[in-house]
Parts: structure tokens; sequence; C-alpha cells
């Protein structure tokens, strides 16, 4: 049942901010929305804008309606812990799994699932972002790093902000990237004709990104590495695209495959300095099960040999 809330002003301000001021349950970013959907009043008449200047005094009431049921609750996501001390977690995120919540989304997400097993995230003081410092596709699986703490969500965010991560990468890639190995410097910017898929933009954002061939199967494939210096949203996807050598089983920047039934991207290993004790630490996740069987049918069918250089992937 949507719940009604009707409160004076305070003093002059932002609508957004007021409401976030009086209803402390929703962040500035759900008061936003809230306007945009027409759930919103001053003084009787509809908000059109979540900046809207209110006088002190004037009756602001806000609708709001009940979460959606989710297909899944929170507490039944299984999460696979790589680390974890009083201010980390480092999780080995499945594909599938959204990392945080949108507008319109009717699932639960990663961080649900955390803060459910873990309050004290709840309780960060970052908008709704509390927790989370970066972000991987919700097809993409691997290493994803999360703060349990205020300290910590400013030091992991300030490491992401000076690039002082390390972000390594595996893939499987249509045809025989050329060179086998190169670096990809291309901007990156949202596609006008698509807000959903990015694209190599001149004014883009800048993005860099090498990769190197571990093992190619014939013309068909290759499993690849890929070290990103940026953190471009769908980066390795858009500039893998870009080299004409698009990640396999990726609809929106490629095509299905038989092998997968995603996009074969995984996070493998991350570098970061722990808030606990201020060292540096490499975390990895080991190769999901469905990369492990589409490279075992593409070395099948083009009779490779696991490579040295692949080692633990064998």
């Amino acid at each position: 049942m949507t719940t009604t809330h009707s409160f004076e002003a305070a003093t002059d301000g932002r609508l957004d901010r007021l409401i976030a001021q009086a209803l402390p349950e929703l962040s500035r970013s759900r008061a936003r929305r809230l306007v945009h959907e027409g759930l919103v009043a001053i003084d009787g008449a509809p908000a059109k804008k979540a900046g809207t200047a209110v006088r002190e005094g004037a009756t602001i009431a806000v609708q709001v309606p009940p979460p959606p049921p989710l297909a899944v609750e929170a507490s039944e996501i299984p999460l696979s812990i790589l680390h974890e001390d009083e201010h980390t977690l480092v999780i080995d995120k499945q594909p599938g799994l959204v990392v945080h919540p949108a507008p319109g989304l009717r699932e639960a997400t990663l961080i649900e699932a955390v803060r459910v097993r873990y309050p004290e995230v709840a309780e960060i003081e970052d908008g709704e972002r509390g927790g989370i410092v970066h972000r991987l596709d919700r097809d993409t699986s691997g290493v994803i790093v999360v703060a349990k703490s205020a300290a910590s969500q400013h030091a992991l965010k300030e490491q992401w902000r000076v690039r002082e991560t390390a972000k390594t990468y595996l893939a499987i890639v249509e045809g025989a990237p050329d060179p086998p190995e190169g670096i990809i410097e291309a901007p990156i910017a949202p596609l006008p004709s698509d807000p959903r898929r990015r694209g190599v933009v001149e004014g883009g954002k800048s993005a860099r990104s090498q990769y190197r061939v571990l093992e190619q199967y014939g013309t068909t494939a290759a499993l690849i590495e890929v070290e990103i210096f940026t953190g471009r949203t769908h980066q390795i996807r858009v500039h893998m695209q870009a080299v004409g050598n698009p990640v396999i089983g990726d609809a929106l920047y490629g095509r299905r495959s038989d092998l997968i039934d995603r996009q074969a991207l995984h996070a493998w290993r991350l570098g970061v300095t722990l808030a606990s004790n201020g060292e540096w630490h490499d975390f990895e996740a080991p190769l999901p099960e469905d990369m492990r069987r589409a490279i075992e049918t593409l070395r099948t069918r083009h009779d490779v040999s696991p490579s040295k250089r692949v080692g633990a992937l064998k």
C-alpha cells in the first residue's frame, strides 16, 4: 500500500533536500525519483522538478509506493567470500547478479544481500551507494570489493579515483586478435542512438585497456587476459568490439553464442590496499564453470593444448 507523508518545510531549500531531511528513510536520489514519477506535491500542486525552491512553511506531500516484490529475497542470494576483515569484503560475484538497485529493477541485488548479512554496511552514509566502491556488469563474474565501514569506503573510492588499483580480466573473444598483444586507447561515451550502449566516441572519456592472447582457437576465438587502467562502463566489451574481436556471448556488442549463455567476461584478479592494515593485497576469483566449459569445448574443437601461461585455468 502506498504511504503518504506530509510535512511543513522547516527552512527555505531545494525540494529533494527538504524531503531527505524530513524523511531520513529516503535518500535524495530516491526523493528525486519520486518527484519525477509525479508523487510529490507542494501546497497541493504537483511538483515538477526535484530542484524546485521551496519556501519555509510550505506543505510537502510525498507518496511512497511499497517496494516491488522480489523474485528472490536478498537473504537467499549466496555470497562467495574471498576475503573478510572488519573493514572490507572481497566477493566472487556470480554472473546474473546485479550489483545495486536501479529504477524499475525488480530483483534483489548484491549490495542488498551483503547488507542483510552485514547490517553495518547499511549504516555507511553515502546515499544509496553505501558499501559500493565499484561495479561489475550483471553478466560479468568475478572479484568485487565491498566496504564494510566508512573508512574503507573512503579509502577504496580514493584508490579508484587516482587509479591505484590493479584490475585484470579474462575474456573469450571472437576471431584472432591482431596483434596478439596490444594496448587499446580509445575514448568511450554513451551512444545517442541507444543509451544502453557505449561506443568509441571522439570527445568521450579516456579509456585504456591492455590485452594479450593466452590461447588461440584457430580463427574462431581466443582466450585473452585484459588489464584495464580506467574503469569506464562496458570498457572491455566496447574496446574489444572496436578492434573487431567482441566478447563471445555478448548480445549487446556482439552476438549470442552456443558456447555460453552470457558474455564470456570474468574479473579475474583485483589488487587493492586494504583499509584494515594499509597493505596491498591481490585477490583472485577462480574461473566459473560456464567459462571453463566454453574453453574446454574450444580446445577440443580446435585441438589446442592448454597453454602454460594459463596455469591454474587448466
